[in-house]
């Protein structure tokens, strides 16, 4: 566990160098995303010039703190949903209400160790289910085998009882 959290904060630390900026154009409109616009350039060769082409991102959000019109730093990260596959890093400046009455936005370090516990409660669950699962298997099993003895019994003659789909365990005692 704790190589695969080193592993992903490698990777983080590497992906931080392709940090982009960009302009928020749409908050609020979804929980803990927001659309980022990054500014871009097209060459049209038949009239010798560069057009704006933006590209637009959908970006995670953690804490909801970014609003439209801020200047955001944004960072590719694991893949959050189908389209959303960067995190903001920071605000560059912000348009309306200040930073400081906004919820912070999380480090790096940060967002690693809520998924590194996020996994560890996701793995805890899978443990009990299982447990339960196996003791139901087993309460199963000797349910069955006391069934069988019932019915071994019968066709011996020891017992004039004919065994019933709805016996239980407390019932072969």
């Amino acid at each position: 566990m704790s190589s695969e959290l080193a592993k992903r904060a490698a990777t983080a630390l590497q992906q931080a160098s392709k940090e982009l900026h960009g302009i928020v154009v749409s908050a609020g409109r979804m929980d803990k995303t927001v659309k980022v616009k990054l500014g871009g350039l097209r060459w049209e060769p038949r009239v010798q010039k560069f057009f704006k082409q933006p590209r637009f991102k959908l970006v995670h959000d953690p804490c909801n703190s970014v609003r439209q019109g801020d200047v955001v730093a944004i960072t590719p990260t694991w893949r959050v949903s189908q389209h959303v596959r960067h995190v903001v890093k920071h605000i560059i400046a912000p348009y309306g209400d200040p930073i400081d009455e906004r919820p912070a936005v999380p480090a790096v370090e940060e967002r690693i160790a809520q998924v590194a516990a996020k996994r560890a409660a996701k793995d805890e669950r899978r443990a009990v289910r299982k447990e339960e699962q196996t003791k139901i298997k087993e309460e199963e099993k000797a349910a069955r085998q006391a069934r069988r003895a019932m019915k071994l019994n019968w066709k011996a003659g020891q017992t004039k009882q004919i065994p019933t789909q709805d016996t239980t365990l407390d019932d072969v005692d």
